[in-house]
């Protein structure tokens, strides 16, 4: 791999910032409503408003689950944030992180066929907010909850889960874990290792790096072979901060509980010594991990360096201190850990057969199947998970997920795979080309002609 300075590396990082400000302003967003009826002529509306609307809600008052198939709802997810913790930005509230819950909007319908709606919410308070998107439910198939500070993301994330009639889903946890489980089953295919017998390390417990351990513990991890590392050092038992973690941070308490069956104390060179998978969810880099630790992981390693804009270590370094492979958020280097690879199509197949949840298992079953897609093309290690241009990544995903979901009882409807493929794949397909018929005629304008 030629090796990039930092300099251009970090300009060429700083050229989408410096479209994106241009851009957002000229088209003044990026997402709007279009129409999906015929309008033949003005009477058209007797139909699709009053009088003759009156008789749709009728029949939706006499059997409620009409509504998914006389409205919209049956493909509709709202992206609901509370702006606290918005990309690396941090609490930057609602306003500012509309332009993200936009663009995750834009992301589902071209990828998924999805109708997402952002919604930024001025709600910190995180059982109002509960209440607030519980309130929703009537409208929407199912909830994408993004861009919120933990600790208290697992817990609106938990008690929706458990509360709504339709699927919730946080991106940042969930969405993180699905796609990062399917890199590491192609990875440890490629070395030959075991995933229950590996050692594994999670650098980072925040909302990303406590949701991958939860996945990969459903995965077949061993939770005893598993060392998580927040900022105080590697999460055991007796930690001075014990108390802390218990009362304000009960998911870190539940990894002191679950892993590290060893008691193993220390920081992050002491996690990463002996691992076969450093995973890292932490502070961009370059040297927040340093060639020295990789240098002593065992052979054969795999690194996740997960951190954006710039990877906690560079891919080349990581490769020349003995790690085989090595994954990044980055798109312009091999084997991209990207969350877009997960959500479209998850929700996709969750929506065709109108799941009332996305559980674990649905998820897994999203992560084997993207790596499946990756099997099929022939994975090497600097191909271990499918890019996002390999659009067919996302029906399939859909047909997985809606399997499983159907599988475990959780669907409202039982359709054959073939038949949930084919829907997927014209869904996503309509999408696609609608955007591209729209600049073609001139109503999206190039801004650059």
């Amino acid at each position: 791999m030629k090796e990039i300075t930092v300099e251009e590396l970090l300009a060429k990082a700083e050229q989408p910032s410096k479209d994106a400000k241009r851009l957002h302003a000229y088209y003044r967003g990026k997402i709007g409503v279009t129409l999906k009826c015929r309008i033949r002529d003005i009477n058209d509306f007797a139909i699709w408003y009053t009088p003759g609307v009156a008789a749709v809600c009728k029949e939706i008052h006499q059997d409620r689950e009409k509504v998914y198939e006389y409205t919209n709802k049956w493909n509709s997810v709202a992206v609901i944030s509370d702006g606290s913790r918005v990309l690396g930005l941090g609490d930057i509230g609602p306003e500012a992180g509309l332009p993200v819950m936009e663009g995750k909007s834009l992301l589902y319908k071209y990828l998924g066929g999805v109708d997402a709606f952002p919604l930024c919410l001025n709600e910190k308070d995180p059982d109002k907010f509960i209440a607030i998107v519980k309130a929703l439910q009537p409208t929407f198939g199912g909830v994408n909850l993004e861009d919120i500070s933990h600790p208290k993301c697992f817990h609106i994330l938990d008690t929706l889960r458990k509360e709504c009639e339709i699927p919730i889903w946080h991106d940042d946890q969930q969405g993180t874990a699905c796609v990062t489980v399917a890199g590491l089953i192609n990875a440890l295919k490629i070395v030959k290792k075991k995933i229950d017998e590996v050692k594994i390390t999670i650098v980072g417990a925040g909302a990303a790096g406590v949701a991958i351990a939860r996945l990969l513990m459903s995965a077949g991890i061993t939770p005893g072979h598993m060392l998580c590392v927040d900022s105080k050092g590697i999460l055991h038992r007796d930690r001075s901060d014990r108390d802390i973690l218990q009362n304000k941070f009960k998911e870190k308490w539940d990894l002191c509980l679950k892993t590290n069956a060893k008691q193993v104390k220390g920081d992050v060179p002491d996690a990463i010594r002996g691992t076969d998978v450093l995973i890292s969810c932490s502070t961009p880099g370059p040297g927040t991990i340093r060639r020295d630790w990789i240098k002593t992981m065992a052979k054969n390693s795999i690194v996740f360096a997960c951190a954006n804009p710039v990877p906690e270590i560079w891919p080349w370094e990581a490769k020349e201190a003995g790690a085989r492979i090595v994954a990044t958020g980055r798109s312009d280097f091999p084997n991209q850990v990207n969350n877009s690879l997960g959500f479209p199509g998850i929700f996709r197949g969750a929506l065709d057969v109108r799941a009332k949840t996305i559980t674990d298992e649905m998820c897994i079953a999203a992560s084997n199947e993207l790596a499946k897609v990756a099997q099929d093309k022939g994975i090497h290690e600097e191909y271990i998970i499918p890019t996002m241009d390999e659009w067919e990544v996302f029906p399939r995903e859909a047909v997985a997920v809606g399997g499983k979901a159907i599988e475990q009882g959780v669907a409202g409807k039982n359709i054959p795979a073939k038949e949930r493929f084919k829907m997927a794949e014209d869904t996503i397909k309509k999408a696609r080309a609608e955007v591209q018929m729209l600049m073609k005629e001139g109503f999206i304008i190039d801004p650059d002609k």
